[in-house]
C-alpha cells in the first residue's frame, strides 16, 4: 500500500499536485476561478487599484466573519453583528463628539459595548437556554434600536484620530486591509494555539462529549460569543472610520454577509469545522463578485440572482468534496486500481462542477451586461435605493437622457447602504469614468468616496440629495425643505386651520427624511390650530406605512389629517384609513410618483409634493455628460416642486 502511495504521488506530478489542491479547497477554487473570469470579461479589474478597491470592500464583511467565525465552529449563530457593529460606532462617535469623552476612552467604550453584547448574547444561549438564533435575534434588535436612541437616527460625525482607519498609508495601502489582515491572523491564532480555540471545535463537534471531558461549556461560550461581540466592535469602528460618520441604520444584512462567507469558506453549520483561511477567502469571493458586477454594468436587479447563485455553486461543490472525501480511506483500502477509478470519477465531477460555476459566471455576465458597446465616455450612476418609485422613475429619465446623448451609463442601486455606496463609487473610479452621478444615501457618509473621485479629477454630480465636505461639479435637486413646507401649507388649508395630524417619517438618518419633517415643521407652525399629535418612522415603505398607520390609529382615533414623508408610506396609510381617506382624514404625500398621482387623481390622498424624478435624472445625467467634456456647468439647479391635487392631477400622468 504504501508503494501504491508513493507511485500515485509521484506519477501526479506538480500539476497534478495543483490540481489537487484546488479540488481539495473550494472555496479557493471558486475564488479563482471567479477572479480568472472577472480578468477576462474586464480589463479594468486586474490593476492594482481595483484590487486594493476590493481588499477594502471585503474588510468590514471579514472583521465581522472572523467573529461569527468562532460562533459557527462552536455550533451556534450570531445575527446580532451587524446591529452590534453599528451600536459601538455609534457609541464611539456619541461619547467622544458630543459627550467630550478623551477619543481614547471612547475607543474602549466601543469595544466594551461589543464585548458586552456578545457576553449577553453567551449568557442567554449558556445560561438561559435560549436557542442561539433567538438570543442573536433579539440583540439584533436590541442593538439596533439603542443606535437608533443614542443618535436621534442621525449620523453623528467620527473623531479625526479614529478616522484615519479608513484611510491610506503611503497614498495607495488601505488601513481596512490592514487591520481585516490582523483580525484573520489573530483568528487562526486563536483557533489553532489556544485552549479557548479547542474548545470551540470540541464543542461544535459533540457538546454533551466536552461537557463530559471537564470543558465548563457554559463559562466558553460567554467567551466565544464575547469575541464575536469584539470583532464585530472592530468592524464598526473601521465602516465608520470609512464613512467619517457613525450612521444609526450601518451594517444592515452584514450579519447574513458574515455567515455566508463563513460558510463559503468551508465551516459547518452543524459546528466543529471551520478556519480563518476559510472565512476569508469567503469574504473575498463576495467582495470580487460584487465588484465585478460593478465593473461589467450588469443590471442591479440582476446583481441580487448572480450572487445568490455563484454562492449556491460555490457552497455546492465544496459540499460534494466534502462527501467525496468521506470515501477515501476505503477507497485507499481497496488497493491502487480502485482508488484511481473512483478518485478519478470523483475529480471528474469536482471538476464538471467547476466548469458549471465558470459557465454560471461567463454566461450571466455576457447575458446581463447592460452597457451599450462601442461608446466613448461612461457616466457612472448611484442611486440611494431603486425599491422605491421616486428612484425607478429617477433612473428612467436618467437612462433616457444617456441614449440620447449616445453614453454608456451603469446605475447601481446602493440599496440604502452609505458603505456598499462608497464602494460603488470606489468600482466606478476603477473603471474608468468620464464623470459620476450620485444620489446620495447619506450627505455625510458619501463624502470621503466623492473627496477620492476629486483626486482623480472625475467630475461628481450630486442628485436630488448634496454632497457635504466635497467637491461636486453640480447639485441637481428639489427643495426637499421648501416642499416640507409646502405640504404643511396644504395640508393646512385643507384643515381650515385646525385639528390633529400625524407624521409617517421616512428612514431615521436618511437626508431626505430630515429635511422634509424639518420643512413640515416649520411650515405648521404658522398654523397653531394644528396639533402634530404624534411622529413615527415608516422607512419610507407602503407596507410599514401601512402597519404604523394601523397603529397610531388605536391611539388616536381622531386625527384629522397625515402628512407622508413619501408617496410610498401615504399610500399604506391610505389603505390603513380605509374610507376615511380623502372624506373624513386628509392625507399628503411627497415625491409624486405614479402611483401617488393616480391616487390624488381618485380623491383618497388628498395631495402630493411632485418632484418630477424623471427629470430630475434627465437634467443630473445631462450635466454629468456636459462636466465629462470639460464644459461648464451651474454650481445648483433646482428642479421645480409643485402641488399635485386633484385640480391638476390630469398634468402629471
Amino acid at each position: 500500500m504504501a508503494a501504491d502511495t508513493l507511485t500515485s504521488k509521484t506519477g501526479a506530478g506538480g500539476a497534478g499536485a495543483v490540481r489537487r489542491f484546488l479540488l481539495e479547497n473550494g472555496a479557493l477554487s471558486a475564488l479563482i476561478v471567479l477572479v480568472v473570469a472577472m480578468s477576462l470579461l474586464s480589463g479594468d479589474f486586474l490593476t492594482t487599484q481595483n484590487l486594493l478597491n476590493v481588499g477594502v470592500q471585503a474588510a468590514v464583511t471579514a472583521i465581522l466573519a472572523f467573529g461569527v467565525t468562532f460562533v459557527i465552529v462552536a455550533a451556534g449563530i450570531d445575527l446580532s453583528v451587524g446591529s452590534v457593529a453599528a451600536l459601538s460606532a455609534t457609541v464611539l462617535a456619541w461619547t467622544a463628539t458630543s459627550q467630550g469623552v478623551p477619543v481614547w476612552l471612547a475607543v474602549l467604550l466601543a469595544v466594551g459595548t461589543g464585548i458586552a453584547c456578545g457576553l449577553v448574547n453567551g449568557a442567554l444561549v449558556a445560561y438561559g437556554k435560549l436557542p442561539p438564533f433567538i438570543a442573536t435575534l433579539a440583540m439584533l434588535s436590541v442593538g439596533r434600536g439603542l443606535s437608533l436612541v443614542i443618535s436621534q437616527g442621525s449620523p453623528i460625525p467620527f473623531p479625526d484620530s479614529v478616522s484615519v482607519l479608513g484611510d491610506t498609508l503611503g497614498g495607495w495601502l488601505p488601513v481596512p486591509v490592514l487591520v481585516m489582515i490582523a483580525a484573520g491572523l489573530l483568528t487562526a491564532l486563536i483557533l489553532g494555539r489556544t485552549f479557548i480555540g479547542r474548545s470551540m471545535y470540541a464543542i461544535g463537534g459533540n457538546e454533551e462529549a466536552a461537557r463530559l471531558s471537564g470543558l465548563r461549556v457554559p463559562r466558553q461560550k460567554l467567551v466565544i460569543y464575547a469575541l464575536s461581540g469584539l470583532f464585530a466592535a472592530v468592524a464598526g469602528i473601521v465602516l465608520a472610520s470609512r464613512l467619517v460618520s457613525a450612521q444609526p441604520q450601518a451594517a444592515q444584512g452584514y450579519e447574513l454577509d458574515a455567515i455566508a462567507a463563513v460558510v463559503i469558506g468551508g465551516a459547518s453549520l452543524a459546528g466543529g469545522v471551520g478556519k480563518a483561511s476559510g472565512t476569508l477567502i469567503g469574504a473575498l469571493i463576495l467582495a470580487v463578485l460584487r465588484n465585478g458586477l460593478n465593473l461589467l454594468s450588469v443590471s442591479a436587479f440582476w446583481q441580487q440572482v448572480v450572487i445568490g447563485v455563484v454562492i449556491a455553486l460555490a457552497v455546492l461543490l465544496d459540499t460534494v468534496r466534502r462527501r467525496a472525501g468521506g470515501g477515501s480511506a476505503g477507497a485507499v483500502g481497496a488497493g491502487a486500481g480502485g482508488a484511481s477509478g473512483n478518485g478519478g470519477k470523483r475529480g471528474a465531477l469536482k471538476l464538471a462542477l467547476a466548469a458549471v460555476v465558470v459557465a454560471a459566471v461567463l454566461g450571466a455576465m455576457s447575458l446581463f451586461n447592460s452597457g451599450p458597446a462601442g461608446t466613448t465616455t461612461k457616466v457612472g450612476m448611484s442611486l440611494s435605493t431603486l425599491n422605491n418609485p421616486f428612484f425607478v422613475q429617477m433612473r428612467k429619465g436618467a437612462e433616457a437622457e444617456a441614449k440620447k446623448a449616445g453614453v454608456d451609463l451603469t446605475v447601481t442601486d446602493a440599496q440604502n447602504d452609505p458603505s456598499q455606496q462608497a464602494n460603488q463609487l470606489q468600482n466606478f473610479a476603477g473603471e474608468g469614468v468620464k464623470s459620476i452621478v450620485v444620489n446620495p444615501v447619506d450627505s455625510d457618509a458619501v463624502g470621503p468616496a466623492v473627496r477620492a473621485a476629486n483626486k482623480s479629477d472625475i467630475p461628481v454630480i450630486a442628485a436630488d440629495r448634496g454632497v457635504n465636505k466635497a467637491k461636486t461639479a453640480t447639485l441637481v435637486a428639489s427643495d426637499n425643505v421648501a416642499g416640507g413646507r409646502q405640504a404643511a401649507k396644504t395640508l393646512a388649508e385643507k384643515l381650515g386651520g385646525k385639528g390633529t395630524v400625524v407624521t409617517l417619517q421616512g428612514t431615521p438618518g436618511a437626508s431626505a427624511s430630515r429635511e422634509r419633517g424639518k420643512g413640515f415643521a416649520e411650515g405648521i407652525k404658522a398654523y397653531p390650530g394644528i396639533k402634530v399629535v404624534a411622529k413615527q418612522p415608516a422607512d419610507f415603505d407602503r407596507t410599514k406605512g401601512l402597519d404604523v398607520m394601523t397603529n397610531l390609529m388605536q391611539s388616536h382615533p381622531g386625527i384629522d389629517g397625515v402628512f407622508a414623508e413619501n408617496d410610498e408610506m401615504a399610500l399604506g396609510a391610505v389603505k390603513a384609513l380605509g374610507s376615511k381617506a380623502g372624506k373624513s382624514v386628509a392625507v399628503v404625500g411627497f415625491d409624486g410618483t405614479p402611483d401617488g398621482i393616480k391616487a390624488v387623481a381618485a380623491g383618497t390622498l388628498y395631495a402630493s409634493v411632485a418632484q418630477q424624478p424623471e427629470q430630475l435624472g434627465r437634467i443630473a445625467v445631462r450635466n454629468a455628460v456636459r462636466a465629462a467634456q470639460g464644459k461648464d456647468v451651474a454650481d445648483a439647479v433646482k428642479v421645480p416642486v409643485k402641488v399635485v391635487t386633484a385640480k391638476n392631477a390630469g398634468d402629471f400622468e
